[in-house]
């Protein structure tokens, strides 16, 4: 690959994600401004379905941040940013029943979130580790080096893989909830799932740059193996 090439493919890694992140703030920030048919909060409309599923004990609390919302499977609470907590927009309800739908996967051991949770502590230290022997790899012109970071920085790219059905099921299993509760009307629905979709985008980048990475790095590796 020439320098014009790497330019081009460097510039794609930034403008992925960046894409996904403007466009997942484009619609949040449209939908956020509308008012949900159903009144209710983004908190009491996780509490609906939550109780609905029998899920007493899974707590809603308020998180700081924009986009901070998330779903704690250690210390089951779903935690939502302020304007989805407060208000009743079409957003923050979409929001809202995504990460209950999390609490849902966590409470009938959905296997894809299982496997996920397993993997974040052997992903937290090959993501650190993996950039250090690819460096190495790099600058000695070591392949057994770049191998190990190669290795390593796979378990990332996995662990991204299967966060896309973990995500694109919660917001299945929202859009369910939503509808079969009547917390949303026919005209709502679609609002809801741009909501939705716009985020699911930004794992899909994330993933989409993860595997561009990881193929570089293996086409390079078999390059310096033939050399």
């Amino acid at each position: 690959m020439g320098i014009g090439g790497y330019i081009f493919y460097f510039i794609l890694l930034l403008i992925i994600p960046l894409w996904a992140q403007f466009k997942l703030k484009r619609t949040y920030a449209k939908y956020s401004k509308i008012r949900s048919t159903s009144g209710h909060t983004g908190a009491q409309v996780a509490r609906i379905i939550l109780d609905a599923n029998g899920l007493h004990d899974v707590k809603v609390t308020e998180s700081r941040g924009m986009l901070s919302d998330h779903y704690n499977p250690l210390t089951k609470i779903v935690a939502l940013s302020s304007h989805n907590y407060r208000e009743a927009s079409v957003a923050g309800t979409a929001v809202a029943a995504h990460e209950v739908g999390h609490a849902i996967q966590d409470a009938e051991d959905y296997s894809f979130l299982r496997l996920r949770h397993r993997l974040v502590p052997i992903v937290n230290v090959s993501s650190n580790m993996s950039w250090i022997f690819i460096m190495i790899g790099f600058f000695s012109a070591w392949s057994g080096a770049l191998l190990i970071g190669i290795i390593l920085l796979a378990a990332g790219v996995v662990f991204q893989l299967i966060t896309l059905p973990v995500e694109f099921n919660a917001s299945s299993r929202a859009m369910d909830q939503l509808l079969s509760h009547n917390i949303i009307r026919n005209e709502e629905e679609r609002d809801a799932k741009k909501v939705l979709s716009a985020a699911a985008m930004t794992y899909v980048a994330a993933t989409a740059v993860a595997v561009l990475e990881l193929a570089r790095l293996i086409l390079i590796y078999t390059g310096m193996n033939r050399s």
